[in-house]
């Protein structure tokens, strides 16, 4: 990896907690900026952290941070987080797409208000917020966009399993395909990142149902590292996974990522087939 992120400022929605924030903390090492997008001003009853405990995390990770409160559904928060991160920090050099919603209900049982949350925060925010940073990303010397999203994978079952969730997931993998295209003049790389394994997060266990088997999210900070620290005209339009990307950098040994006193194979993510199925 040639360069690191020390300087650099990143826009991302979400990151609060979780995979995000834990991909803030990691650029952080470096010195880097972090604005964060997010809603949760205040301590959700069921969940940890809020964009001001992030800001707090960041800071004594060793970077700066500016919490933006805003939801990343209504374009004028888009633009106010935008415009605060270019008074702040003077420029924007990479966005996380990292907002997201799930709900794996079935398609009879997916109210539409459900179905409309996800398409607005998956899809339309990936979309809205690298929009509204592309002015700024030509300026930078290495742009990058990441975004949370899955290989788009067209085994019928994961289709069916889940219809609404999928759409909008896959919506933001396109997303990553279609910029690529589109901003590959301009120098600014879009990549999305997904992991292989379940990921110790509240969605993972709230929603799945446990983490006894999920690795923990810094897999996916140490993955986005190495694709954020890559050059922007040479990594572009990768729906990656994290292991893989580790992998590059050579790093095989994942065990440091799995549950203290855990030895057996984690389970793989949604979206994700295992080896006999991927080859079929």
């Amino acid at each position: 990896m040639a360069e690191t992120l020390a300087g650099k400022t990143i826009l991302m929605s979400g990151g609060s907690r979780g995979i995000g924030l834990a991909i803030a903390l990691r650029a952080a090492q470096d010195g880097a900026n972090v604005v964060i997008l997010a809603k949760t001003a205040v301590p959700h009853p069921k969940l940890e952290g809020t964009v001001h405990t992030a800001v707090e995390q960041i800071e004594r990770a060793g970077g700066k941070a500016l919490a933006v409160v805003g939801d990343v559904r209504n374009e004028a928060d888009v633009h106010t987080a935008v415009d605060q991160a270019i008074g702040t920090f003077g420029g924007i050099d990479i966005v996380v797409n990292n907002a997201s919603a799930i709900d794996l209900s079935g398609t009879e049982r997916l109210e539409m208000k459900r179905y409309d949350l996800m398409q607005d925060i998956n899809t339309r925010g990936t979309f809205l917020l690298s929009k509204a940073a592309i002015p700024h990303l030509r300026a930078a010397a290495n742009p990058h966009i990441l975004t949370l999203s899955p290989p788009l994978n067209l085994a019928p079952h994961w289709i069916g399993d889940h219809l609404g969730y999928t759409l909008s997931k896959y919506g933001m993998s396109l997303c990553t395909i279609g910029l690529a295209e589109e901003l590959a003049a301009d120098g600014i790389a879009a990549n999305s990142l997904w992991p292989r394994t379940l990921i110790d997060t509240a969605a993972v266990r709230n929603v799945v149902g446990g983490a006894q088997q999920a690795r923990s999210p810094q897999i996916m900070a140490d993955a986005a590292y190495a694709v954020l620290t890559r050059s922007a005209q040479q990594c572009t339009g990768n729906l990656f996974i994290d292991d893989e990307v580790l992998a590059a950098e050579g790093v095989t040994d994942l065990t440091g990522y799995n549950p203290a006193g855990f030895t057996g194979e984690p389970a793989l993510d949604i979206f994700v087939d295992p080896p006999a199925l991927a080859r079929t």
